[in-house]
């Protein structure tokens, strides 16, 4: 077995306890709480856009001293505000500002470029002056570099060239790019220095007693050939002023059309739908428009990109919520299916990416994602997705667009995934400078033997098979609906095949619970972990064994309180603070959630959902982070966060979303919307949801609790669909 260094882990050099995100498109702001990026700073903090770092310093001094934060937060997960105030100033005049008496507020937000409007509130009953100190740098570091990547060399800085109108800093890459960072103010500064490789930036304000002073800054970033940015000019007093104006309301009508264009929920609990609203603002910032077309990306900071399976399943976990999500990632998707054989990037024909990075480093070769096509199951969830797409929406116009990459993708299954011809899906990982780990779980310790160490490849993972039983299933249905009946019942007959072979091979008789893996000796790795109950909502067991797998999942080794951990406390490479053996990932567990309603599990279900909704409700904003710490709950204790987690994170965003449609028994045929047996977490009464888009037209349904049952009542329906409801 080849040993491969983890490369590709994040370490950056600092973690942050509690940063503040703001994001549109491809360009995200991630600063610390006050609103600053502490020049030097060897963390996570920055403007980026397209995997480079265009702003890495930004601080904010009152008569070179930090002011005070008083509160700090983000609407609508594109706009924030911070407020802050003084420290007991003496100023030059021998005046002494009393402690508190200035008021600084940034308002900050992501449209075309970074927006920031500055406001000092003077409460004093005098005038004052005061010298205000903004320090700015850029330092275009590749996300591979700030992650904790070294690279033997990089590209050249261009001197700054500033004027009173603005200032551009600039970057000359190794991939013969020239990167900006160009940036307009209004009104224009008092004085500029260079200090380093920072700009500082001075104003000297004179408020009057019980009045404002506003500054207006625009900085926007720009990618190129090695034609020179030029200084911006601006016109003192009107331009940017407006220009802030115009983007705020800009982004407010695009997100007040997203929200319109979403199934919307409302319950009696304004925290919970809170929680609901702020999952549907991550999922629309997550959403960048690439010149190939809008698709999902992972997540901010590491992950602000396209990766297959990221965003395959945050589709569909979000079909309730907006099916198009589901259209837009699979016409990307398809753009980028494997052509060719190219060992050096694992593409084979028909094969899904894993990631595709856009940055220095990516044109450089520096690295293998140009696309990267490491992951061994993001094919199958490509065939998933798009049967419960059609399902759910009957566009059998998609389906015949989608014809083609999904009969490579189901080529690419029997001829390139089952290299072996024993009917499953396996990966190597000994490509250099690839991943060792190909399923969710990619980390290189992500997949452990009973004895802590990686299992020996190739490694045939328990949830990939279960997905492949699942796609080719729905493989089956979609090729009928293509008229290709012969190969539909082909893939019929593979499944029941598969299913039969696969709860022989993964079955761990001695203690009933399906096992982690074969190993490349066709072994059985009985590691206890959560990728088992990624097989229940794809029905591939029967009846008794789900419930045996279930209990195991809930048993106290694996459940922490707060949710399914990755690894059971009781194996060697158990670490409640690792990042895939013994955390808790929201989107883990409402997958699994899915599955206890797959085989009628209620019970579990409702206690996995509290646990989950629990744990939300502790974390900035109600949001659920990418993942957690796997400590036990315990009184007056909270959920432990995960140092370097991503937030916002797509699928962890679409988890809410995944855990309501399994609470509502909710699932679309082509015969029509189908309602079984609902229940409702405990803390909830009723939910009311409109505006969701099913078969081509919309819905409105009303779930209410009566004591002890759980009632669907419909309230609307527009267009030619069906709503059936089983007791």
């Amino acid at each position: 077995m080849a040993v491969l260094d983890d490369r590709f882990r994040i370490s950056p050099e600092r973690v942050e306890a509690q940063t503040e995100v703001i994001k549109y498109n491809e360009l995200f702001l991630v600063t610390l709480p006050d609103g600053s990026i502490p020049s030097g700073y060897p963390g996570g903090l920055g403007l980026y856009f397209r995997d480079t770092r265009f702003l890495s310093t930004l601080e904010f001094l009152v008569e070179e001293r930090e002011p005070n934060l008083l509160s700090s937060g983000v609407r609508y997960s594109y706009f924030s505000q911070c407020d802050l105030a003084n420290p007991e100033l003496k100023v030059s005049s021998g005046t002494v500002i009393p402690l508190q008496s200035l008021h600084f507020r940034f308002l900050r937000l992501i449209n075309d470029a970074f927006y920031q409007r500055f406001r000092v509130r003077n409460y004093n009953l005098f005038p004052v002056t005061i010298n205000l100190t903004f320090r700015l740098g850029a330092d275009f570091r590749d996300i591979f570099e700030i992650r904790g990547l070294k690279r033997p060399r990089r590209g050249e800085p261009v001197p700054v060239t500033w004027q009173r109108e603005g200032a551009v800093f600039r970057y000359l890459g190794l991939d013969g790019l020239l990167r900006s960072t160009v940036i307009q103010w209004d009104p224009f500064p008092d004085n500029l220095t260079l200090e380093g490789n920072d700009l500082v930036v001075q104003y000297s304000l004179t408020v009057p007693p019980k009045e404002r002073a506003y500054l207006y800054w625009r900085i926007g970033v720009e990618v190129g050939d090695r034609t020179q940015a030029s200084v911006p000019v601006a016109v003192q007093g009107s331009d940017l002023k407006m220009s802030f104006i115009y983007a705020a309301n800009e982004q407010k009508k695009r997100y007040n059309a997203w929200h319109e264009a979403c199934t919307r929920f409302e319950s009696r609990l304004p925290r919970f739908d809170r929680m609901l609203n702020q999952a549907l603002s991550d999922l629309w910032v997550l959403r960048a428009a690439y010149p190939e077309g809008p698709v999902i990306e992972a997540g901010v900071p590491w992950y602000a990109t396209a990766f297959g399976r990221d965003a395959l399943i945050t589709a569909w976990q979000t079909l309730m919520v907006n099916p198009e999500m589901c259209r837009e990632t699979l016409r990307f998707l398809a753009l980028y299916q494997g052509r060719k054989v190219d060992p050096s990037r694992e593409e084979e024909p028909g094969k899904i990416i894993h990631e595709i990075r856009r940055g220095e480093m990516a044109n450089c070769r520096e690295i293998l994602h140009t696309p990267y096509y490491g992951s061994i199951d993001a094919t199958l969830w490509f065939i998933i997705v798009l049967g419960d797409f059609i399902a759910w929406t009957k566009d059998f116009d998609f389906l015949e667009e989608m014809r083609e990459p999904l009969l490579k993708a189901l080529t690419w299954c029997t001829d390139y995934g089952d290299k072996d011809g024993d009917g499953y899906i396996e990966y190597a990982g000994d490509v250099a400078g690839g991943l060792q780990n190909q399923g969710w779980k990619d980390s290189w310790d992500g997949v452990p033997d009973p004895e802590g160490k990686p299992v020996e490849p190739p490694v045939a993972l328990v949830e990939v098979q279960a997905y492949l039983y699942a796609a080719y299933q729905r493989a089956g249905k979609l090729l009928s609906l293509l008229g290709e009946k012969k190969t539909a019942k082909r893939y019929e007959e593979r499944a029941r095949t598969l299913r039969k072979k696969f709860n022989q091979d993964f079955w761990v008789r001695k203690n009933d619970y399906l096992g982690l893996a074969l190993d490349g000796q066709k072994r059985l790795i009985p590691t206890v972990a959560s990728n088992m109950g990624h097989a229940l909502f794809t029905g591939i067991l029967p009846p008794q064994a789900a419930k045996r797998v279930a209990a195991r999942l809930l048993s106290y080794e694996m459940f922490s309180g707060w949710g399914i951990r990755t690894l059971s406390t009781r194996e060697k490479a158990y670490n409640s603070i690792s990042y895939h053996n013994g955390s808790v990932w929201p989107h883990d567990n409402s997958i699994i959630a899915l599955g206890f309603r797959r085989y009628r599990l209620l019970g579990e279900l409702k206690v996995l959902v509290s646990a989950l909704f629990d744990a939300a409700y502790e974390f900035p904003y109600y949001r659920f982070p990418e993942l957690f710490c796997g400590f036990s709950r315990r009184p007056y204790t909270k959920p432990v966060r995960y140092p370097v987690a991503c937030e916002p994170q797509a699928w962890a965003a679409g988890s809410i979303f995944l855990l309501l449609q399994a609470c509502f028994g909710l699932s679309s045929t082509l015969d029509g919307l189908l309602v079984q047996e609902p229940v409702l977490a405990p803390f909830l009464d009723g939910i009311r949801i409109e505006n969701m888009s099913v078969h081509g037209g919309k819905v409105g349904i009303e779930f209410l609790r009566r004591g002890d049952r759980v009632f669907c009542l419909p309230l609307k329906k527009e267009g030619d669909v069906k709503i059936i409801i089983e007791a």
